[in-house]
């Protein structure tokens, strides 16, 4: 989404970690990560950074997201799709974007960038992600607590 303007105007051999993961895009990263990870928190479970994962994973590390990703040799390369009518956005939104969300809202966590990159994706592809998603409502979890929810997760029941 944060490099949506470039879909038809930018060369071919756009990459979509290097390139795509300027500064600035970075500190939006961030902040969708630190959403996620405080999203998690606020149910007991402690989630990795993606520069803690990246670490983890690759032994790749930088001063923030943006140097950890550039460090990574295994980023380089990869193209960045051509379109934006990709599984980046028409999968990850509804099924990942808008679950954490919709939790983070139900759980009194602010959400404020998740939700602005939902509210992008929806009018780019003329679509309503929070309809079409998976929102606590449709998951049949939306009138549990937190207690509860963590026993429905672990043990599959549900009160």
């Amino acid at each position: 989404m944060l490099n949506a303007g470039l879909d038809r105007s930018y060369p071919r051999d756009f990459q979509f970690y290097i390139d795509g993961v300027t500064p600035s895009v970075a500190r939006v990263l961030e902040v969708l990560d630190r959403e996620r990870v405080t999203v998690a928190s606020s149910l007991g479970i402690r989630a990795r950074t993606a520069q803690e994962w990246l670490e983890m994973a690759y032994n790749t590390v930088g001063e923030d997201l943006r140097d950890a990703i550039h460090n990574q040799p295994g980023y380089y390369g990869i193209k960045a799709p051509t379109t934006l009518s990709h599984r980046y956005i028409f999968e990850d939104v509804p099924m990942s974007l808008v679950p954490i969300a919709s939790l983070g809202a139900h759980y009194g966590v602010s959400v404020r960038g998740m939700d602005s990159i939902i509210r992008l994706a929806c009018i780019v592809h003329r679509t309503d992600y929070w309809r079409r998603g998976r929102t606590l409502e449709k998951l049949g979890v939306a009138n549990l607590s937190v207690s509860e929810l963590t026993r429905y997760v672990n043990e599959g029941v549900k009160d």
